[in-house]
């Protein structure tokens, strides 16, 4: 069932509150709360997340400016309508300075503030989802749309469709670059709260010391540069979908806050007393052998049972290689729609385990529109790891002969494991401008691993 939209009428008349109440719930789209001073109303919204408050300007002791104040640093992403009467317009016009979303005289016209409250629902809408892009743009790229016709994807689907009208905690296991996003995705999209954001955090990339906060969001003032109140994810996600990328990398410490809030929907901010409640779908992701992480205690069995109420395992790239032609396509049409694969370079992206899954090939396909001089892509193009070279005489030496010193002399004659490792990561460092995060991600490990071979191999970084 679709999640309602939450509003808060704050109003000291009680005919007001009454009548709005009873207006809104006639329809099926809201649930309405009520409060009838600005005590009420700020204790309300401490504790629940709003999408649009309706708040009179004048009420005796805590008045709506000071409510409306309140919201603002609070819970910024709700929005606020004023009521007013005609006399207060010149107030009403100061309170849109101080972040309403708009307002409406009393008496007011029942079809000109559902209206309204429409507006002010879709502009929280587009705030959250220029946040989540925001995000998004940082993180990843590309197509949401699982692509395959092999016995193994098509059952992938099937699975996923059948537990995607649920709202059942869902566990996606798979190696790296299997596409695991792709299936949280399609979760969210063939279920109930299509409508809702979909919002994903890795916890592998956030620091330990900040993936509470990123999580539940913090309060002013809660630790050093702590400025400003920041929503968590679980707020900017309220009604929709959480995707847990790389839960199995949360540590021992953060993992028991995480099950409170998975077992009640209940948290607390970072430095904050006040409890809250949403109300979301858990969709979380590992590439690590959870089971075996929860034998020598390093994940808690209580969570595990808790985020694994159904399982959907992703097939390596290995075990449908039917489908490498399908995405081939795909990526050339994204990354350079004048190329084309021959056979002889399509034979060899098939004949290769790809280790690395989607995302290797992803990248391999990207390098080759980037490296091949003619419209069409030939094996010697496929400039990629050892063992994909290896498996093509033709591809080896064609690659070694496009590696350019940079610390070092590379010459045509065989090489360590670790000389090529250097070469490559070297190499993908260059393409993005050595933006590590990116970098990382191509290369299929952490930022923190990229890091540490960085030193390992005295790779110098541009100033």
């Amino acid at each position: 069932m679709p999640k309602k939209y939450r509003l808060l009428v704050v109003d000291d008349e009680d005919s007001i509150t009454f009548l709005l109440q009873t207006e809104f719930e006639e329809l099926t789209d809201y649930e309405v709360d009520v409060a009838q001073n600005g005590t009420e109303a700020i204790n309300l919204i401490q504790s629940h997340l709003y999408d649009v408050v309706l708040l009179d300007i004048k009420m005796p002791r805590v008045g709506g400016i000071e409510v409306l104040k309140f919201i603002k640093e609070h819970s910024p992403s709700t929005q606020v309508i004023m009521l007013t009467n005609v006399v207060d317009m010149k107030t009403a016009f100061e309170t849109v300075k101080l972040g309403a979303y708009d307002f409406i005289s009393k008496p007011y016209e029942t079809q000109q503030l559902l209206a309204t409250v429409k507006r002010a629902i879709e502009r929280r809408r587009f705030m959250i989802e220029t946040e989540i892009m925001k995000n998004e743009l940082q993180r990843v790229g590309g197509s949401t749309v699982l692509i395959g016709q092999s016995k193994a994807i098509q059952e992938l689907i099937r699975n996923v469709r059948k537990v995607a009208p649920s709202d059942a905690f869902v566990l996606i296991q798979g190696a790296s670059g299997t596409g695991k996003e792709l299936v949280a995705h399609m979760l969210h999209q063939e279920g109930s709260r299509r409508d809702r954001p979909f919002v994903a955090m890795n916890c592998a990339s956030i620091p330990d010391a900040l993936l509470e906060s990123e999580l539940f969001g913090h309060e002013k003032g809660s630790f050093t540069n702590a400025y400003t109140t920041k929503q968590g994810l679980v707020e900017v996600a309220n009604g929709g979908t959480l995707f847990l990328d790389e839960v199995g990398d949360i540590s021992p410490a953060t993992q028991p806050k995480l099950l409170r809030f998975l077992e009640t929907g209940e948290f607390r901010r970072v430095g904050g007393t006040a409890a809250m409640m949403v109300d979301l779908r858990i969709v979380s992701a590992t590439n690590k052998d959870i089971q075996a992480e929860m034998a020598s205690g390093r994940f808690r069995e209580d969570l595990l049972y808790r985020l694994n109420i159904v399982t959907i395992k992703v097939p390596p790239l290995k075990d449908r290689k039917e489908d490498i032609p399908l995405l081939v396509e795909h990526f050339l049409n994204r990354k350079s729609k004048m190329k084309k694969m021959s056979a002889a370079a399509l034979k060899v992206l098939i004949d290769y385990d790809w280790p690395g899954n989607i995302r290797e090939l992803e990248h391999v396909i990207e390098g080759a529109a980037v490296l091949s001089q003619n419209d069409t892509i030939e094996p010697g193009d496929l400039w990629v790891s050892t063992a994909l070279s290896a498996s093509s005489p033709e591809v080896y030496q064609a690659s070694q002969s496009s590696i350019a010193p940079t610390n070092g002399t590379i010459s045509g004659e065989p090489q360590s494991l670790e000389d090529l490792e250097r070469v490559h990561i070297e190499k993908v460092l260059n393409h993005h401008s050595f933006n590590r995060v990116k970098s990382a991600e191509t290369l299929g490990i952490t930022p923190k691993t990229l890091y540490l071979k960085i030193k390992k191999y005295g790779i110098k970084t541009p100033n």
